[in-house]
This record gives structure tokens, sequence and C-alpha cells, in this order.
């Protein structure tokens, strides 16, 4: 009986074991299975929110900004506050799913910027004014290259400078995660300061 019931005891060991084992061989591969791109001269303030992403079988055609006008000498200008991805499955289902992480209180939404036809989006450049300004804004504007090769560039201000593309994601950008600064209240607000993106899985 003794046996038995060792015997017993040694096989549902082993089998949680085996288990165990496979479910974090899945785990790890799903984590191996998100590609992410992104750049290196975001602002330095904020966090980072929560990711969002398109459905499956969607990827991102397009997208919008929320940008604030600039607000002239007396005002605290904070530029970029929100991207948002307009998922899709090609020109016959435009528009259908839009995603955002977060995204600041300020300024007002865009229309949608598009790449041409069925194409997608698949890398980024992040426009970012330096932070030795008496007012910094961090994020001004982001511009996306899509895979047919079009450059879109979105509606945001002109201050700072470009950095450098961002990897290509091979199957489309399907996702994003922004670091959003808090407001200050009569401090000096940031909105955006940096994005990155997640690529489709399939």
């Amino acid at each position: 009986m003794e046996w038995v019931l060792g015997s017993k005891l040694l096989l549902l060991l082993l089998w949680a074991t085996c288990c165990e084992s496979a479910e974090g061989n899945e785990a790890n591969k799903k984590k191996d299975d998100t590609t992410i791109i992104e750049v290196n001269n975001g602002g330095p303030w904020g966090d980072w929110a929560w990711p969002d992403m398109c459905p499956d079988g969607f990827f991102a055609g397009g997208f919008s900004l929320k940008v604030e006008p600039p607000k002239g000498i007396t005002g605290d200008d904070t530029a970029l506050n929100g991207i948002r991805l307009h998922c899709t499955r090609g020109n016959a289902e435009r528009n259908t799913r839009v995603v955002e992480s977060q995204s600041a209180r300020w300024g007002a939404w865009s229309e949608p910027q598009w790449c041409p036809g069925s194409s997608f989006l698949v890398a980024f450049s992040l426009r970012v004014e330096d932070t030795s300004k008496g007012d910094n804004t961090a994020a001004n504007n982001v511009r996306f290259r899509c895979s047919d090769g079009t450059e879109v560039e979105g509606p945001g201000l002109s201050w700072g400078t470009y950095g450098n593309w961002s990897n290509s994601c091979v199957k489309g950008v399907c996702g994003l995660q922004t670091k959003i600064q808090s407001p200050r209240g009569l401090r000096d607000d940031t909105a955006l300061n940096d994005v990155r993106f997640f690529c489709c899985k399939s």
C-alpha cells in the first residue's frame, strides 16, 4: 500500500513539473513573440502608462494626434498630448477600431492620417524639444513610415528636432504605450514625453 501511494505521489510530482515547465515555455514564447520598436530621444519626464493593442487580425493603417496649439508668451505650452492608432483590415474596414494609451488633458484630436491604400505603419520618428528651454514641451510631433515606403507626418508642432527612425515592424504596428507627465499645477507641464509601439505577431 505504501509503495502504491509513493508511486502515485511520484507520478503527480513528475506531472506537475512537466506542466509547469510547458506553461513556462509557452509564456516565454509569447513574451518573445512581442517585438517593441522605440527611439532614443524621448523626453525624460513622466511615467509609462498601460499598453493598448489592436484586436487580433487588425493592424494600424493610420494615426491621429492630440495637440495643444501654441499658447503665446505667457502660456504654458504642452504641444503633443496623445497618440491614437487606427486599426484596420485594409481599405474595407477603416476606422473601425481605435486604440489609445494614456493621453494628457490638453489640446484636441486631429483627423486620422492614413497610409496609402492598404499599406500600414511599420516605423516611426519622434520630434522632441531639448530640455534647456524655459517652457519645456518634450514631444511635439511624430512621423511614420508605411509598408509601401511612404512617410506620413502628424499635424503636431514644429519645436524641437526629429531623432533617428526606429527599427521596422516586419508585419506592421499593432499597439502602443505612452510616457506621460501628470499635470503639475502651476509648474511647467510637458504632457507626452515618449512612446513605444508593438509589432504585429502575425
